[in-house]
């Protein structure tokens, strides 16, 4: 026990001295990897005192050099330090280390993309002087922070999720208090130190874990946050947003049941690498991973069979291995649930085609099903886990009919190689993006993201994220030297 590491409270000026301590555990073997003291209401009353003193002293707000500055030096410190970071979040989260060095360049990208914007996008000149009443003025905008941002965040993706959510906030100049997922809580703990150590004044970004999940609601819907960033289930996000204060705006991002329309001319084998990617990446525990796949009935039964063949030559196991491609799952709770999912689908006479049990340290065998029935929960929930359903159709009109009938949205794709099919599908698809020979879980930082209906509300991505946490104000000016 001696060797576990423990993090103390980080929230500067506060008084607390001992607590409550979360225990972080591998979700692969069970072993404790460490302990975080967790935060009392007087704590989170300090960190919310922090945030909102720092905002209002405007003589103190941290220029865009100064911004600039502490981004460009923790970009540097997160690449001498990839590797031990990709460890520690595969340590703690379970994806395959493979996947978890990506994330790790895709973190350090997100922090770039942010410098990238704060030295390209400003303000802008509104139109004067075209009537009688606006003659003799100009009129521009600039950006300046909202105020004070909580972020709320989720376990699969630990690094860069975090740093979807402060990294903006830093750059646009508003303190933020961060609550990662308590499965994975390290990642975030160590971004927030590396962010410290590159400049940024204490408070400006605060690690908060608070004791108990009234304490998390009452950080939330304090009328002192002026953003709430929010990434986790539906019913948690539609919950908090229902508490919020008069005046707080949200970014909420959910899940979904992605679905595929495969063409009756798709090449199979050129196709199945990325179905397989979309499906089995991080053992299915994305927002926007391939779960629903219609295929045409003429190739549908092959195809199945190629993605079977394919999921059963995946490598399940220690996500601290070179060799894992399919890590565990973050909880024994969620691999419970995943295999009762399944096994009411196969009681329901799908046909399961492999997989379909449960494996040592909280793995689930990547699971190929054919032709659940559309009412059973594989079919209309989002199941999170390394799970794919395909679906024989006959009338295209009649697959997007089905897939567009449930109540989440988010990314979907359609494989063909004929453009009016493609496009076709892609504009009656109810999707926020729609990936045409593609897999659905196809992301860049800077582009878009968006859930719709329960999906989410609002626009993720790192230019999207800044644009929320910032206001536009316009000066008007009257001058005779514009008659």
């Amino acid at each position: 026990m001696n060797n576990i590491e423990h993090f103390p409270l980080m929230i500067p000026g506060s008084l607390q001295t001992d607590g409550k301590a979360l225990e972080v555990f591998s979700p692969y073997d069970g072993s404790l990897i460490a302990t975080v003291t967790m935060a009392n209401a007087k704590s989170v009353e300090q960190a919310l005192l922090n945030a909102r003193a720092l905002f209002e002293k405007r003589n103190g707000w941290l220029t865009q050099p100064q911004r600039i500055a502490i981004l460009e030096k923790a970009v540097d410190l997160m690449s001498d330090r990839a590797e031990a970071l990709a460890v520690e979040a595969a340590r703690e989260g379970g994806k395959p280390l493979l996947d978890s060095r990506i994330e790790m360049v895709r973190c350090i990208d997100s922090i770039n993309i942010c410098i990238h914007e704060l030295r390209t996008h400003a303000g802008e000149s509104i139109p004067m002087g075209s009537n009688a009443a606006s003659a003799g003025r100009l009129a521009v905008t600039s950006k300046e922070p909202i105020g004070v941002v909580v972020a709320v965040s989720a376990f699969n993706h630990p690094l860069n999720l975090i740093a979807h959510q402060i990294g903006p906030a830093i750059a646009t100049g508003c303190p933020v208090i961060v609550k990662p997922a308590a499965d994975t809580p390290l990642s975030c703990i160590r971004l927030v130190k590396l962010f410290s150590e590159a400049g940024l004044p204490d408070g400006w970004c605060q690690f908060v874990m608070p004791e108990s999940r009234e304490l998390s609601e009452e950080l939330v819907s304090d009328e002192r946050v002026a953003f709430f960033s929010f990434i986790g289930s539906p019913g948690v996000g539609w919950y908090l947003r229902s508490k919020l204060a008069a005046g707080t705006r949200c970014a909420l991002e959910h899940g979904g049941a992605a679905p595929v329309i495969v063409a009756a001319d798709a090449d199979i084998d050129r196709i199945l690498p990325s179905l397989m990617k979309g499906a089995f990446y991080h053992a299915g525990q994305v927002c926007v991973s391939v779960q629903r796949i219609f295929a045409h009935k003429s190739i549908a039964k092959a195809l199945a069979e190629k993605i079977k063949d394919a999921a059963v030559a995946l490598v399940v196991g220690d996500p601290l291995s070179d060799k894992t491609e399919v890590g565990p799952l973050i909880r024994e709770k969620e691999a419970e649930r995943v295999h009762q999912w399944v096994q009411q689908a196969v009681a329901a006479e799908a046909d399961l085609m492999c997989g379909g049990n449960r494996l040592e340290n909280n793995c689930y065998a990547p699971t190929v099903i054919f032709s659940p029935p559309l009412d059973v929960n594989v079919s209309t929930k989002e199941i999170f886990g390394p799970v794919v359903c395909i679906y024989p159709y006959e009338d295209i009109d009649r697959a997007i009919e089905i897939a567009n009938s449930l109540d989440v949205a988010f990314q979907a794709s359609v494989f063909s190689r004929d453009i009016d099919t493609a496009l076709y599908a892609a504009n009656r698809l109810a999707a926020s993006a729609v990936m045409i020979n593609d897999h659905t879980a196809f992301r860049v930082d800077w582009m878009p993201f968006a859930g719709l209906r329960r999906s989410g509300l609002g626009v993720g991505g790192i230019p999207y994220t800044m644009h929320d946490m910032q206001i536009e104000k316009m000066i008007v000016i009257q001058s005779g030297g514009l008659s």
